[in-house]
């Protein structure tokens, strides 16, 4: 317990009587205490004093095993993780070296290393994709057909029906 910021004389408060940062110390101790070999963390920074926070970046920076952290504070992922995983889009997930910094630097080197012809030649596309298409004539009659169609069918569809039930 003293590891994790508490003195000799919190340590037999009972837990209901912990501040919020000591329950999160708390929660850290036995969180260390127990042998794993995988953690999954997700914001563990937040609420947490400075003191505890450095305190989490050494037990990490120590921790054997391997760390799955999700975290908005950058500070932190720079000082904890060896590898960033970054979800870029249309279900593309890639492993950049190191943390956020070194991540926004190995994509921006990425960015440049495109032919800026190549993305000169896909801008016009993408702005095509994004506007929504003209109905030629045909399509725009054949539209403002399809209610009666529905009609017609579904009343078919039930003739068909009771005419089968009788049978």
């Amino acid at each position: 317990m003293q590891d994790f910021l508490f003195s000799p004389d919190r340590v037999r408060v009972p837990v209901n009587a912990l501040s919020g940062g000591e329950r999160n110390r708390l929660l850290l101790a036995r969180l260390f205490a127990r042998p794993s070999n995988v953690l999954v963390m997700d914001e563990p920074t937040n609420d947490l004093d400075l003191e505890t926070l450095e305190l989490l970046e050494e037990l990490l920076l120590d921790y054997k095993g391997t760390l799955l952290l999700v975290s908005h504070d950058r500070t932190f992922l720079n000082n904890v993780v060896t590898s960033t995983f970054v979800f870029e889009g249309e279900g593309k997930v890639s492993e950049y070296i190191d943390g956020y910094d070194d991540w926004q630097r190995q994509n921006e080197r990425k960015k440049k290393d495109v032919p800026e012809k190549i993305s000169a030649k896909t801008e016009p596309v993408r702005r095509q994709c994004e506007r929504p298409r003209k109905l030629t004539f045909k399509e725009q009659r054949e539209l403002e057909a399809l209610p009666q169609r529905i009609e017609v069918l579904e009343a078919g569809s039930r003739t068909t029906t009771t005419v089968s039930n009788h049978e």
